[in-house]
């Protein structure tokens, strides 16, 4: 199971990598091998401002839709548009070319209340 360390993890399956004051979110390996074939990503809140937790799309599979969690209180300032034609992605490179979104957020410290790597694991049992 691949978890890098330089990111941060939330509860609900998504990753983090901050930058600055920008934070790229996608979803874990552990979730998309859990979801199965992603066959569509839905995110209609580009541009809007949002809570931590809030849901902020969905990612769909073949046999099941999950809600996808802000992990950071924000601006979702960009969508990774390749995925419209290509969910794929999500599963063949989840830490990479299959990102979500990007936000600009708002409050430093609730970095502080992501998982690291190794809390991730334990998470997960992995």
């Amino acid at each position: 199971m691949n978890i890098p360390t330089n990111l941060k993890y939330t509860k609900d399956h998504e990753w983090v990598l901050i930058e600055g004051d920008t934070a790229t979110v996608g979803i874990t390996d552990f979730a998309q091998k859990e979801l199965g074939d992603i066959v569509y990503v839905e995110v209609e809140t580009l541009d809007q401002t949002l809570s931590k937790d809030e849901v902020f799309g969905t990612v769909e599979a073949v046999k099941t839709v999950s809600d996808l969690f802000l992990p950071l209180s924000g601006e979702i300032v960009e969508f990774n548009d390749s995925l419209e034609s290509e969910p794929e992605k999500v599963n063949s490179d989840p830490y990479g070319d299959g990102w979500m979104v990007k936000v600009k957020f708002e409050n430093e410290s609730e970095i502080e209340e992501l998982l690291s790597s190794d809390d991730y694991k334990a998470l997960i049992g992995a």
